[in-house]
C-alpha cells in the first residue's frame, strides 16, 4: 500500500482513556464499556478506534514496553448527541457491570494526516509505520498529533486490516 495525504475536520466519539497493552485487561474492558454504552444509545457507531501515545519520548513508541502505551479508545458517532443521551445510556448499560461510567463524548480535528492501510498482524505494523515515515520525510512533513489507527476488523481476524493515520504539519523552515 501507499501512504496518502488527507484532511479531517471535527469528529464526534464514545472514548474511553486508559493505559495498557492492546487485548490486556484494561483495554478489553475499556472496549466492552464502548460497545455497552453504543448499543444503548441505539446508534450506528464506526468501527473501534485507538489513538495512541506513549510518556517515553527518549526513542521509537514501539520500544517502550506495551504495559505502558496510553489510550484513547473511540467510537465515532454519526452526530453529537443530545444533551443527557450519553448519560441516560450509562444507565440504561449500568446492569450489564461494563465499566459504563469512563466513556464520555469527545470532539476532536486532526486536520492533514498522512494514512495507510495495513493488511497483516498488528506485530508487524512497524514496516508500514516505516513507509508512512519516509513519505512524511518526502514530503517535508512531521507528526503533529497522535498516532491514530482504525480497526477495520475484528481483533481476533486471521489478516486483520487497520488504517493507521498520523497528524501531520509541514517542517518548520530555518530563517536565514
Amino acid at each position: 500500500m501507499t501512504p496518502r495525504l488527507v484532511h479531517y475536520g471535527p469528529v464526534t466519539c464514545l472514548n474511553v482513556t486508559g493505559m495498557g497493552e492492546p487485548g490486556g485487561t484494561e483495554h478489553l474492558s475499556a472496549i466492552h464499556a464502548l460497545s455497552t454504552v453504543a448499543s444503548a444509545m441505539d446508534v450506528r457507531t464506526g468501527p473501534l478506534e485507538g489513538r495512541w501515545w506513549v510518556e517515553d519520548a527518549s526513542g521509537s513508541p514501539l520500544d517502550v514496553p506495551r504495559d505502558q502505551w496510553r489510550w484513547h479508545l473511540l467510537m465515532s458517532l454519526p452526530d453529537v448527541p443530545a444533551p443527557g443521551a450519553v448519560d441516560e445510556a450509562r444507565e440504561r448499560s449500568r446492569p450489564s457491570g461494563a465499566p459504563v461510567d469512563r466513556v464520555q463524548v469527545v470532539t476532536f480535528t486532526e486536520g492533514e494526516c498522512v494514512e495507510l492501510l495495513h493488511v497483516g498482524p498488528y506485530s508487524e505494523e512497524k514496516s508500514s509505520l516505516e513507509l508512512m515515515d519516509a513519505f512524511m520525510a518526502e514530503h517535508g512533513l512531521i507528526p503533529y498529533g497522535l498516532h491514530h489507527e482504525i480497526y477495520l476488523t475484528p481483533f481476533t481476524a486471521a489478516t486483520p486490516e487497520t488504517l493507521l493515520r498520523q497528524p501531520v504539519t509541514p517542517v518548520p523552515r530555518r530563517a536565514v
